[in-house]
């Protein structure tokens, strides 16, 4: 094990405030976490993209979504043995750092800011094309104002308030969404489908168009990661926040599946008038104009649930850039001494939503698909290499820790060859930008890239093989899934 392992990974670091005070605080609970993470992945999103995944399948939107979260759970996996193994905020970013060295963390965590920066502004003009469409005396770049004021404001109050509003929001939304399926089973039972296993497959079925599909599918997964940056404000961080990446991944893979499935079957097929307002449509079909008006609610609530989750997720990556040296100390690693809350941080995430001001949801989207699978790809690397370096102790295996991640990064190389040209373009522009300001920092890579100094207050880690075993699965025990 390298001496960048042994440093104590669980330990916050020194806070820059001025003083040295505590970092983040350790309060989270499994739940609070999960449903963290599934505000992030927004539950009501299976239905706004059902027609576009239903068209692309021929008819087979659940087994898209089915086939989407089984390529996404060989990832979520590789997150959840790096958080055990390090349980420290800053995800894809900390895990490179500690694996594959600190110049290729840093160019990782660089290229994963295009997708935390950005995708705030994502969830908030999300938000405010709903609000829009709802209220349309308002326009959309004021919701955008709006939005992000709020999401940026509850944030900075502190976490225990954002918890509270995140999991309120996340509940109504889901209930939301429960309500629809509800409409849609009182159909069915009135309507009877002509066949229960055609949404899986059907004639028009094949394996290239359902790949495709889940291809597209895919993205709607993009935050489960996110709870890995909650790592230091997480109680029993290494265990709970592995337990909450697999968590979300099944929950909100199974949630979509389920609801696709039964909007196949009230409208089966893959042909449709519109397929990007498909379920709203529906909604006017299976309950009239006032429920289909109270239905748009569900996507305002998930909306504006899913902004806070990705601000607060975003904001923590940043301040563990910033406590690290790599961005400016005095700006991004520092934490407010009452609220305990990276402030400027947060303002900073929520100004980005002026850069989406004139942009469409096409542009804005695909800012952050190149660095969240590029974040994937390497996260799996990583695991890879955790295996190499510890093959022959007895504490991983083969199939766990190279076969399953190595099978997890073709799928998400696989992903990033499905980007748009727009995407591609932002995505290795902004990564040449990354390197140049790598070389700005280390002179040339005469100077070390900065560190984050773990050892401040904090007793040594004491190695892997020293750690008292935990039953299968647990550090010290055989880690095979």
């Amino acid at each position: 094990m390298s001496a960048d392992e042994k440093q104590p990974a669980a330990q916050a670091g020194p806070e820059v405030t001025g003083t040295q005070n505590a970092g983040l605080s350790g309060q989270l609970s499994l739940g609070s976490v999960v449903t963290f993470g599934l505000a992030y992945m927004a539950p009501s999103l299976v239905l706004v993209i059902f027609g576009v995944i239903a068209v692309s399948s021929a008819g087979t939107a659940p087994t898209a979504f089915l086939a989407a979260t089984g390529a996404m759970f060989l990832t979520a996996l590789s997150y959840a043995k790096m958080a055990r193994h390090f349980p420290a905020s800053g995800s894809a970013y900390t895990y490179a750092r500690r694996m594959l060295g600190a110049p290729v963390g840093f160019l990782v965590g660089w290229t994963v800011l295009l997708d935390y920066l950005f995708l705030p502004m994502v969830a908030w003009l999300v938000q405010s094309i709903y609000l829009n469409a709802q209220f349309p005396a308002v326009p959309v770049w004021a919701w955008m104002l709006v939005n992000a004021s709020l999401t940026t404001a509850v944030n900075i109050i502190g976490l225990k308030l954002t918890d509270r509003v995140n999991k309120l929001l996340t509940t109504l939304a889901v209930f939301l969404v429960l309500i629809f399926v509800a409409y849609c089973v009182v159909h069915l039972g009135e309507q009877p489908p002509q066949s229960y296993t055609a949404p899986f497959w059907n004639a028009d079925s094949s394996i290239a168009g359902v790949s495709a599909a889940a291809a597209v599918a895919a993205y709607s997964y993009l935050g489960f990661d996110a709870v890995t940056t909650l790592s230091e404000e997480t109680r029993d961080a290494e265990r709970t926040v592995p337990r909450a990446v697999v968590l979300v991944i099944a929950i909100g893979g199974l949630l979509f599946a389920a609801v696709a499935y039964v909007m196949q079957l009230v409208r089966p097929g893959g042909v449709f008038d519109d397929p990007e307002i498909l379920s709203y449509t529906m909604s006017v079909e299976l309950g009239g104009q006032t429920f289909a008006d109270w239905f748009n609610i569900a996507g305002i609530v998930g909306g504006f649930a899913s902004g806070l989750a990705v601000q607060l997720s975003s904001s923590r990556l940043l301040y563990i850039m910033g406590r690290d040296g790599v961005l400016p100390k005095r700006v991004f690693g520092a934490l407010h001494p009452r609220t305990r809350t990276p402030v400027l941080s947060l303002l900073l995430t929520g100004a980005v939503c002026l850069l989406g001001l004139d942009l469409s949801l096409e542009t804005a989207t695909s800012f952050i698909n190149f660095g969240a699978f590029l974040g994937f790809t390497v996260v799996n690397v990583c695991v890879v290499v955790y295996f190499v370096r510890n093959r022959g102790t007895g504490r991983v295996s083969v199939f766990g820790y190279a076969v399953v991640p190595g099978l997890a990064a073709c799928v998400t190389v696989y992903l990033i060859a499905r980007l748009s040209g727009t995407a591609l373009t932002i995505g290795v522009c902004w990564l040449a930008a990354g390197v140049a300001y790598l070389l700005w920092l280390t002179r040339g890579f005469r100077r070390p890239t900065p560190e984050l100094d773990l050892t401040a207050g904090a007793e040594p880690e004491r190695p892997e093989a020293a750690r008292p075993a935990r039953g299968p699965g647990g550090p010290g025990g055989r880690e095979g899934g």
